[in-house]
């Protein structure tokens, strides 16, 4: 890859007439700027605003080769649309945290955690409740692979009918009580209803 210089840039670029209208001037000028034309890869040469060996899409035919831009940089995309919160953990600390409150949570019926876990954890302990509710053996298999206690599973599957059957879901509270004291977290109370 070449080094940058305004020569190459200069060439590679092509100056633009601008046309005004009649109204102003009848003359033509020539721009005081110059625009890329449409699938020249060679202007892109000396970009450097992406990530290492990222191949960047500029329209060009299938006999060009699209240009690679090399400057060491790293991209971190923005989370734009995504609602599932992280926690501050990887994915499978997580989704492992998430299974031990819900289990915690159906064992115990009410648990004292950070305002965030309770709101993440609450649609699968919506889900656990909603599959006990069906009965078959896929859902019950379904809760086993999730539910970290296979007696529990079997409990909850038992109990379930009986103390949800008419309820067509919000199975779960949440209410805010005291921040945390060492951090200030703030901590909320989900019980089952």
């Amino acid at each position: 890859m070449a080094a940058f210089s305004m020569a190459s840039m200069s060439a590679s670029l092509s100056s633009v007439e601008v046309r005004l209208p009649r109204s102003r001037a009848s003359t033509v000028r020539p721009a005081k700027f110059a625009v890329a034309p449409r699938n020249n890869a060679a202007c892109m040469q000396s970009f450097t605003g992406m990530k290492t060996d990222a191949v960047l899409s500029l329209g060009v035919s299938a006999s060009e080769t699209p240009v690679s831009v090399q400057n060491g940089a790293l991209v971190f995309a923005m989370r734009h649309r995504y609602k599932k919160p992280r926690l501050g953990r990887p994915a499978d600390q997580r989704k492992a945290l998430l299974r031990g409150l819900c289990t915690e949570l159906l064992r115990n019926g009410r648990i004292t955690t950070t305002t965030a876990r309770a709101k993440a954890m609450r649609p699968y302990v919506e889900h656990m409740v909603t599959l006990a509710k069906g009965g078959s053996l896929h859902q019950r298999r379904q809760a086993l692979a999730y539910i970290y206690d296979k007696q529990l599973v079997h409990a909850l599957f038992e109990e379930v009918p009986n103390r949800y059957g008419e309820r067509a879901g919000g199975y779960t509270r949440i209410f805010q009580t005291l921040n945390r004291q060492g951090d200030n977290a703030p901590m909320s109370i989900i019980e089952l209803v």
